[in-house]
């Protein structure tokens, strides 16, 4: 184990290196914006490969990188039902959602919403995106923040402002095109820190792989396929059930995704890019909790090496600081770094598109004018990126990153889906009693979440099913008005 507490010269200059790069592609990026649909879509002409591994990074934050290991390491490896449920879900995006958003030319998923439902329903579910994002941006600022205080002892308030600072300042700079690329360089240092991570723990701990697996069976963490349904405990059943609605989410309804995908130019390509995320989830997900696994199998051989007291949260940045060489740290942890700020850039990118596209747009009583509007993206971003910053000191609030991102989509993701899925699945469906249910479905929610003990695993199902039920039972009380034949599968 190495004696020191925090980051070298070495390490910082890596890191500083790695944000100095990021900010050069804003720079570089910030002068080939000439209209709104350069800024938001790249020009809609972004190979299918770029995007696909910039839209894997924007959705697998420093959370994931931070918080799947830990709940290995405290629970079970429940989570790699996840990555055995990411194939499943893409033939669902490749034949339900995306051949809707390509016949629409959209620019938001939130237009397909405008056609079928109308502008009100747009407006409230482009608000609700909003705020699930907003929350969501203080989240992954908060992670990777955390972990720079762990390992270096800098204020979690100072880590916090920087962090989020320089995530905005590249992010104004260069647009979608800008963000995409700096994906594709943060996804490459991802997938090389998580491999690195692997390495040295099996060379660790002793016995290696077979050692680590031995260990977690033992102590019960590789039930993975417990068909038990606790609602106070996590299960591999309600895990499967509930991220295969969340990832038709992530990956169908949330802006986030859709920009991306709406800046490939043919269907082929976008079913290219997702049957890739689906791969690398499956990879990834398994490799992140071996990770977890591995953790608790040095600290097994080693107790004198982890401090007591240490949040779970806290335990990779920790090894990585403390029981890893200067220079392999600092890349480790500019992998977090990384992690977390592709989520940044695409997640304020995503904001501004929604807010000028959903709201500035359709409202607009005169001509639009697109240097306007350019200007408009890029202060409504920095904007953006301050208030998230001021978001993840109440995100500091939680103890444990997934719950803190759980509780937050559950509110407004899981509504948000099921207005899509009522749309594109039903010809009764209707607004008003969607909104009742959604309603009802926050004010379930947050009466589980502050009122009883039930795992948050079941948080995102409850306001989803909630919301469903309501919208369209409820949709049976209103006249009949049948939609447009091309918005519903049933033509």
């Amino acid at each position: 184990m190495n004696d020191h507490a925090g980051f070298s010269p070495l390490n910082y200059a890596i890191l500083a290196v790695y944000l100095a790069a990021m900010i050069g592609v804003g720079i570089r990026f910030a002068r080939r914006q000439r209209n709104t649909e350069d800024f938001f879509l790249a020009g809609r002409r972004m190979p299918w490969l770029v995007v696909a591994m910039s839209m894997y990074a924007s959705l697998t934050s420093a959370i994931t990188f931070m918080a799947l290991p830990a709940t290995a390491y405290q629970e079970n490896i429940s989570f790699l039902v996840v990555s055995l449920v990411s194939p499943l879900v893409a033939p669902f995006l490749i034949v339900l959602f995306y051949p809707f958003y390509q016949r629409l030319r959209v620019t938001t998923s939130y237009e397909y919403v405008a056609h079928r439902f109308g502008r009100a329903a747009r407006f409230s579910v482009s608000a609700l995106f909003i705020l699930a994002r907003l929350g969501w941006l203080g989240t992954v600022i908060y992670a990777p923040a955390l972990a720079l205080s762990v390992v270096t002892g800098i204020p979690l308030a100072f880590c916090l402002l920087a962090m989020g600072l320089l995530a905005t300042l590249y992010t104004t700079l260069g647009g979608l095109a800008a963000d995409i690329w700096t994906d594709v360089i943060q996804f490459v240092i991802m997938i090389g820190g998580v491999a690195w991570l692997i390495a040295t723990l099996v060379t660790r701990v002793p016995d290696g792989a077979a050692g680590i697996l031995r260990l977690a069976s033992e102590t019960g963490r590789l039930h993975v396929l417990n068909l038990d349904l606790d609602l106070y405990a996590m299960s591999g059943v309600i895990v499967a059930v509930t991220y295969f609605f969340q990832l038709m989410q992530d990956y169908g309804t949330d802006q986030t995704t859709v920009q991306r995908m709406m800046a490939v130019p043919t269907m082929r390509g976008v079913g290219k890019a997702l049957v890739f995320n689906a791969v690398v989830d499956f990879v990834i997900i398994a490799a992140l909790l071996f990770i977890g696994l591995g953790l608790f199998a040095y600290h097994a051989a080693f107790p004198e090496r982890l401090p007591d007291g240490l949040a779970r949260d806290q335990i990779l940045p920790y090894y990585i600081i403390h029981a890893l060489p200067d220079g392999v740290s600092g890349l480790l942890i500019t992998a977090l770094f990384a992690a977390a700020m592709s989520s940044m850039d695409s997640g304020i990118s995503c904001i501004s598109t929604v807010i000028i596209n959903d709201f500035v747009k359709p409202l607009r009583a005169g001509p639009a004018d697109e240097r306007r509007d350019l200007r408009l993206a890029r202060t409504l971003t920095f904007a953006l990126g301050i208030f998230a910053t001021g978001v993840s000191f109440y995100i500091a609030s939680f103890g444990h990153l997934i719950k803190a991102y759980t509780s937050l989509i559950s509110l407004f993701n899981a509504p948000i889906l099921a207005l899509f899925l009522l749309g594109m699945l039903t010809r009764r469906a209707q607004f008003v009693p969607w909104l009742i249910g959604a309603l009802l479905a926050v004010g379930a929610n947050l009466l589980v979440q502050h009122r009883t003990e039930v795992h948050w695993i079941y948080y995102f199902p409850l306001s989803l099913f909630v919301t469903l039920a309501v919208g369209y039972v409820g949709s049976f009380v209103l006249p009949y008005r049948p939609p447009r034949p091309d918005l519903t599968v049933w033509r």
